[in-house]
């Protein structure tokens, strides 16, 4: 879908008050408008309770359908809500990604005693003292559903690892010891072995565990009329499993063309990210956590060189399998993965990610609509909003790049056959600064105006296609024709 954008339809301070599905859905005309061709949804299934964000997960089948972990509803609404919120998003011509999240499972119903090891918390191939029984919460029953879509229980024997001994009331990270049992390898290798994470870490090799999560992939598609999947905690779920699994998806007969499969491998080392991407044949779209990090650096450091802010990034490597995001759920204040950028830098960043020519743009709910407690911040709705206009009218066609010193960057977008408008954005993250690039001999005697409203004046191209495009200190500006 050309010059398509995402909103990542939640931030983590959301209040738990099961209306956010009716909010979206309220807003659904609207969101189309301002062109949102796609939403990420929040997580969905039924996870410890109504204040959990959604990924301390409970039930796969519970979409806010059965009375558990205290309510029928989840922190947005109930499955009602959500599918009425997915029928009116689609309505309005809006795709829906589902948020999936495999890694774990938590808020067992029952304890269970078994044998472990602990192991090393820095370095999980380390283990610490001998094989002894523990006693976890790990059997889960989902009483409340009582079997309907699936009459699976998960035992000890489903998962790897978890993080609590009540037997003998010790916390840490235990490895679950059994035949066939062990970490998996195809993941990180941060702290040794990345694979576990939290809660109760699912056993993506046991033929059992495949089997139901196989057969849940298909039921969540047809039951909410899916058109993609954001996987969570890439990098702690084997790459072979998600390899099988999206294979899986992608041979049900009756997907939707398009089914847009894309997740979260948090780390911004280009030779780790290639060797997942290689290892996944390619299959599934990665988060641009590079990019990411080099927003947060250029946005805190005054002596950052602008003309770095691709370096070792996705959309650089691979521009066709990129993400871009300015900030999420995750790098949002107080998160475990807190790296936001800067307010001063947000226009630009959201400049950079919209107005490219590569990459497929997220906008997050936090910075497109604000934060709530303990953040309390407002959103940068209006500016989203505009440069967002400016994507549809004039970010077509191929791209030059103007990489003209440590704080001044310029790109012009030269329209294809269907949008003919030239497209020229300047970027200064020091001082005002003026800056001549070519828009097209064709464009000579045109006058071009500034469309974010940052610049007043008008520029006249040049007999030879070259316009002298102005920027003030530490903002970008964006340029086209001006209209009659």
């Amino acid at each position: 879908m050309e010059n398509a954008v995402i909103l990542q339809g939640f931030e983590w301070y959301l209040p738990d008050d099961g209306n956010h599905y009716n909010k979206l859905k309220e807003m659904a005309e609207h969101l189309a408008e301002v062109g949102f061709n796609a939403i990420w949804l929040p997580p969905f299934c039924k996870a410890t309770g109504t204040n959990d964000v959604g990924y301390g997960i409970y039930d796969l089948y519970d979409l806010g359908e059965f009375d558990q972990k205290g309510s029928v509803r989840t922190k947005y609404g109930t499955k009602e809500e959500l599918k009425s919120l997915i029928d009116t998003l689609h309505e309005k011509g809006i795709l829906v990604y589902g948020d999936i999240i495999l890694n774990h499972k938590a808020a067992a119903d029952e304890e269970e005693v078994f044998k472990a090891i602990q192991v090393d918390e820095n370095d999980r191939n380390k283990e610490i003292g001998e094989v002894h029984d523990i006693k976890a919460w790990t059997k889960f029953t989902f009483p409340g559903r009582k079997g309907k879509y699936s009459e699976f229980t998960w035992f000890f024997e489903h998962f790897t690892g978890v993080d609590y001994d009540s037997l003998n009331d010790v916390k840490g990270v235990f490895k679950i010891v059994g035949d066939g049992k062990g970490w998996d390898w195809g993941v990180s290798n941060e702290k040794g072995n990345f694979d576990y994470l939290m809660f109760a870490d699912i056993d993506h090799n046991h033929p059992d565990v495949r089997k139901e999560l196989f057969n849940w992939g298909y039921w969540i598609i047809d039951e909410l009329g899916l058109d993609g999947m954001r996987f969570d905690a890439l990098k702690h779920i084997g790459d072979q499993f998600i390899l099988d699994f999206c294979n899986h998806i992608k041979a049900k007969e009756d997907l939707k063309e398009g089914f847009y499969l894309f997740g979260e491998y948090w780390l911004s080392d280009p030779g780790t990210v290639n060797g997942y991407l290689y290892d996944t044949k390619y299959d599934i779209d990665l988060f641009d956590v590079g990019l990411h990090y080099n927003m947060v650096e250029a946005s805190k450091n005054g002596d950052y060189d602008i003309r770095r802010i691709f370096d070792n990034s996705l959309v650089k490597e691979h521009p066709g399998l990129a993400v871009t995001f300015v900030d999420n759920h995750d790098s949002q204040p107080g998160q475990a993965l807190e790296s936001f950028v800067d307010d001063w830098f947000k226009k630009i960043a959201y400049g950079i990610i919209l107005l490219q020519k590569d990459g497929y743009p997220t906008v997050f709910w936090g910075d497109y609509m604000g934060m709530g407690e303990p953040v309390n911040s407002n959103g940068h709705k209006d500016m989203i909003e505009n440069l967002m206009y400016i994507r549809r009218e004039f970010a077509y066609g191929e791209q030059d790049m103007y990489y003209e010193s440590d704080k001044l960057l310029g790109f012009v977008r030269h329209g294809d056959e269907e949008h003919n408008k030239k497209l020229a954005v300047l970027i200064s993250t020091g001082d005002m600064a003026t800056l001549r690039m070519f828009v097209g001999e064709e464009e000579a005697g045109k006058i071009y105006k500034e469309y974010t409203g940052d610049n007043l004046n008008e520029v006249t191209i040049d007999d030879e296609g070259f316009g002298e495009f102005e920027v003030g200190p530490g903002t970008i500006t964006c340029w086209s024709e001006k209209d009659e």
